[in-house]
């Protein structure tokens, strides 16, 4: 997922792989453009409404009809949304409580490119999350507009439909602190050095959990799930004039794109989940968080071993222990005397965690870290410090992270009792220590969480279309085996694997095996006999300057990791 923090897209190089397993092709559905239409067995629809209690069912049903009524008004994007023509934007209407579909209502923010191909090409819309929870995905259109080579071919038969989920952006924004007192730093080192830091941090937490529930209206905030979110999707899809759902989801994205898979199962008609969270029930969202501190470590340590592989280029020692060394001396430093003021042991893991995220930031983080051992710290602060001047960019940065608690803390029943937070982070921080602490207190809001927790959906569909599953085996946000688990419970679901490789969000990267699968897949329906392995994406090139390493970054679509 993009758990919290992490960002989403990501891009990288060539390096085709190994295949194993032939193509079957399924005749190319078509364009399904009947809106509102069901499609499907009678009584298989009725079996699915109700599955999952009846008064949401039929809400979903109301709000559908009538989106499918109401269309969307496409217009051109208001001039701060920073999306220029051919891209329009619109609005769909939701209910706030789907067992309440004639009361209170929300509008969802949606933009598009409209496909670039012929009529005849054109099978419908794409709609895109990039995950979170908390992640706007109305950047999405500009893989058509910019004609990115990786989606042109796809971009000629979909039109590429972004939107704001509920809570996020320009879909009634919540936030739970001032943004500008939040994005302030030094913040409390992550790691505590005794029982009073603990307390510290938990009660920073319960603040923030405080503030949630105060500058929020508690029902809408009760709102913000998983669910929700899919059944959202599934007006969207009628709004959109689409008998059924194509869906590309990345991270949380990915479990959104499950639930809305178990919810409405007979709708989906393509569905990519690249970079998938575990969906066990008993994995959402309490251990999935501790899954991620080993995986995490795992990846920092691949950094570490490239920045020494090209210790000519960053001079930050030529072994990852030495260049472990150095950033624990690093962050020693920054302890005792914050670097600019304003970076701290938490500013730096900030910014030094998307490396671990994305190999596209391999290079910047390097390079950063790099000219600060050298002499120059200002690129260091410039990059992990705050910037009190950019009021639109903090307020995004916390509505994302408001969000990113809300709907994680609804899901699902967190543990409440300290001493067990407490007894687990203690003791994955002794072998992984990268992200353990800085990770608890981020969730720690769910332990304290004003608000009716959920159970979890358990997640057991076959589908109208097989789905298909894209994961890499070194993945820190979102670990190999949630992949796995997914691909058990989407029945005829197929697995393609990304070996020795970790950068999160793969789709968007340039690996011949997977994308020519990929691309198959949304233009032809075609899956595979067996599920198959390619190799690993191309490792990035050294880039000495922060520079050039950053508007390299920059180029690659991956926004930078949230602070907490």
């Amino acid at each position: 997922m993009k758990r919290r923090k992490a960002a989403i897209a990501a891009a990288g190089t060539l390096a085709a792989g190994a295949l194993t397993a032939g193509l079957i092709a399924v005749p190319a559905a078509s364009a399904d453009t009947a809106a509102g239409g069901e499609g499907g067995s009678a009584a298989k629809r009725q079996s699915t409404s109700w599955k999952h209690g009846g008064a949401e069912a039929w809400g979903v049903r109301i709000a559908a009809a009538r989106a499918a009524r109401a269309g969307i008004d496409w217009k051109d994007c208001p001039e701060d949304w920073g999306l220029r023509a051919p891209v329009q934007c619109g609005w769909v209407t939701v209910p706030v409580d789907y067992a309440k579909p004639f009361g209170k209502t929300i509008k969802i923010a949606v933009d598009r490119a409209a496909s670039t191909g012929s009529k005849r090409e054109r099978q419908g819309s794409l709609v895109y999350n990039p995950g979170g929870p908390g992640g706007s995905g109305l950047f999405f259109p500009t893989r058509s507009t910019s004609r990115n080579p990786l989606w042109t071919k796809t971009a000629a038969a979909y039109d590429f439909v972004g939107f704001d989920p509920r809570g996020v952006g320009h879909s009634a924004p919540i936030s739970c602190a001032d943004p500008q007192e939040w994005a302030k730093g030094p913040k409390p080192d992550p790691v505590p050095d005794d029982e009073a830091d603990k307390r510290a941090q938990r009660k920073r937490a319960t603040e923030y959990a405080d503030g949630c529930a105060e500058r929020n209206d508690k029902a809408y905030l009760a709102s913000l799930t998983t669910p929700n979110a899919a059944r959202d999707l599934e007006v969207m899809r009628a709004a959109l004039g689409d008998r059924k759902l194509n869906f590309l989801g990345v991270s949380y994205g990915t479990y959104m794109g499950a639930a809305y898979a178990e919810l409405f199962p007979h709708r989906v008609r393509r569905m990519i989940t690249d970079s998938a969270v575990n969906p066990s029930p008993r994995k959402i969202w309490y251990e999935v968080n501790l899954d991620q501190n080993v995986a995490f470590q795992t990846r920092w340590h691949d950094w570490q071993k490239w920045v020494a592989e090209h210790d000519d280029v960053y001079g930050l020692g030529d072994s990852a222990e030495k260049v472990q060394a150095r950033w624990e001396k690093l962050r020693a430093t920054a302890k005792k005397n914050p670097l600019g003021g304003v970076v701290g042991p938490e500013e730096l893991l900030g910014f030094f965690q998307n490396a671990p995220y994305y190999d596209s930031y391999w290079p910047r983080v390097a390079a950063a870290w790099s000219a600060y051992a050298k002499g120059d710290q200002q690129p260091l602060i410039d990059a992990a410090g705050p910037d009190l001047s950019d009021v639109a960019g903090n307020k995004s940065a916390e509505n994302g992270t408001a969000v990113y608690n809300a709907v994680e803390c609804n899901d699902a029943k967190w543990p409440r009792d300290w001493k067990k937070w407490d007894r687990d982070n203690t003791r994955l921080h002794r072998d992984y220590p990268f992200l353990t602490w800085s990770n608890a207190w981020l969730n720690y809001p769910c332990a304290v969480w004003p608000v009716k927790q959920q159970r979890p959906l358990d997640i057991r569909a076959r589908t109208a279309h097989p789905v298909l599953i894209v994961q890499a085996t070194r993945d820190a946000a979102t670990p190999y085996p949630g992949g796995v688990e997914l691909h058990k419970r989407l029945k005829g679901s197929r697995l393609i694997t990304e070996r020795d490789a970790g950068s999160h969000g793969v789709t968007d990267l340039k690996n011949e095996c997977i994308n020519k699968r990929v691309e198959a897949y949304l233009l032809k329906g075609t899956v595979g006999a067996k599920d198959v392995t390619c190799g690993p994406h191309a490792a990035p090139e050294p880039q000495k300057s922060v520079k050039k390493a950053t508007a390299d970054a920059e180029a690659a679509a991956v926004p930078a990791v949230k602070q907490p």
